[in-house]
């Protein structure tokens, strides 16, 4: 269990704000989670069952530092093209207007746009993670999606 999901749990402490912490928000949650295996309802999906506890987990952080910090998003790296350095340069400056727009996203936004495109859970696992409802997550990530365009058109 620890081995099949650890990458993931990192991923998702660090894009939901666990920041440097994000190796001790996993740990706990990988505590909890064994804690907490006899009341894993049979049938559910593990995954999100999981990702809701580091979520937790992750807001448990936020709460007891009272600090808000906002989102630290690390994004894949892409194969890098060393032929075209003019292509490279708007790649990576279009990555960074779309990673600053997604940072000053209201957190309720940024969220549901973290979990649903970054970590490419499905609309179902996103609500799951954040505990809310499937409707509440589309209308979010509609709001959120609105939100980017108007911050990186380009006029």
């Amino acid at each position: 269990m620890v081995a099949r999901y650890t990458a993931l749990a990192h991923r998702t402490a660090y894009l939901l704000g666990a920041g440097p912490d994000t190796s001790d928000v996993v740990q706990e949650a990988f505590v909890k989670a064994f804690k907490a295996l006899p009341r894993f309802r049979d049938g559910a999906q593990f995954r999100p069952w999981l990702l809701s506890i580091v979520a937790n987990e992750t807001k448990n952080l936020h709460r007891t530092k009272k600090r808000r910090n906002l989102l630290e998003l690390r994004v894949a790296e892409d194969p890098v093209d060393h032929r075209d350095p003019a292509n490279l340069a708007v790649r990576d400056a279009a990555k960074t207007e779309l990673l600053n727009a997604i940072r000053a996203l209201p957190d309720k936004d940024r969220l549901v746009v973290t979990c649903r495109y970054l970590l490419d859970l499905s609309e179902a696992e996103t609500a799951q993670t954040l505990g809310l409802a499937k409707g509440t997550v589309k209308s979010r990530l509609s709001r959120a999606l609105t939100k980017l365009r108007e911050a990186v058109s380009h006029d």
